[in-house]
């Protein structure tokens, strides 16, 4: 009886832990992008206020707003999403893909509103291109693709909740920030940016598709086998932009 009462507590609330970091993770980001705001937003530097303020645009559009928004599709559109006759891996790498496209769509938007912030975007930007079909296509959401498909393979032998990919994707996305800008590594809001990505189509993954329960291992393997997943296509696009001479804005590699 013990053991059944154990069971159906842990049952209830499986990701309470996973919660709390998620919870500590927003209130800290929220704090600092506040204090940011106060420091950066009153300086004279005009592209640091620009970069800033595209920042904050892609914060309240996809991240405040955007996820404000994810209780209600999960309980409209998720149902009707997992209805769809398809392998769910493969739905769930169109989703996630879909959901990135439309992230880079108002990361782009802010790029192209750099006028609006008194710059221009040769000199104040968050994407590489301010044409979007060269960001998605030369740049980021081509390297997430096979980022998705690593989760959609673990996802189909392990036991991942929602929330936990959620978390587990937003931390590759902040060290593959990172390895762009290393002070990225402490904006903590870039674990929502990405993990909001794939938190929905998590959810359209079928609970009783056979996968294993979790061991330690599992988490730092979801970490990272996304990154190894992309390194080789990320040097395949990587050549092509030098091979088609892609360009970019001033600054981005």
């Amino acid at each position: 009886m013990k053991s059944e009462i154990t069971m159906i507590q842990s049952d209830h609330n499986p990701d309470r832990i996973t919660r709390w970091i998620l919870s500590a993770i927003g209130i800290y980001s929220a704090l600092l992008v506040m204090f940011l705001n106060l420091i950066i937003l009153s300086s004279d530097s005009v592209r640091d206020r620009a970069i800033f303020l595209m920042a904050d645009g892609m914060i309240l559009l996809w991240v405040i707003i955007g996820g404000s928004f994810t209780p209600i599709l999960h309980g409209r559109l998720v149902p009707k999403l997992s209805q769809i006759s398809m392998d769910w891996r493969v739905r769930f790498v169109l989703f996630c893909t879909i959901m990135a496209l439309i992230e880079e769509a108002i990361t782009t938007t802010m790029t192209n509103l750099a006028p609006l912030f008194g710059t221009t975007p040769e000199k104040a930007h968050i994407t590489a291109s301010t044409n979007y079909f060269i960001v998605v296509c030369f740049h980021s959401v081509v390297v997430f693709v096979p980022m998705f498909i690593a989760w959609a393979w673990m996802l189909s032998r392990w036991d991942f909740s929602p929330l936990k990919v959620l978390l587990l994707f937003g931390i590759t996305g902040s060290l593959a920030e990172a390895s762009i800008n290393p002070t990225s590594l402490i904006g903590g809001f870039w674990v929502f940016v990405y993990g909001l990505m794939v938190y929905l189509p998590a959810c359209t993954v079928p609970r009783d598709r056979g996968a294993k329960s979790l061991r330690w291992w599992h988490y730092p393997l979801a970490i990272f086998l996304p990154l190894i997943a992309a390194a080789p296509v990320a040097a395949l696009v990587s050549f092509f932009r030098e091979w088609l001479g892609v360009q970019f804005l001033p600054g981005v590699a």
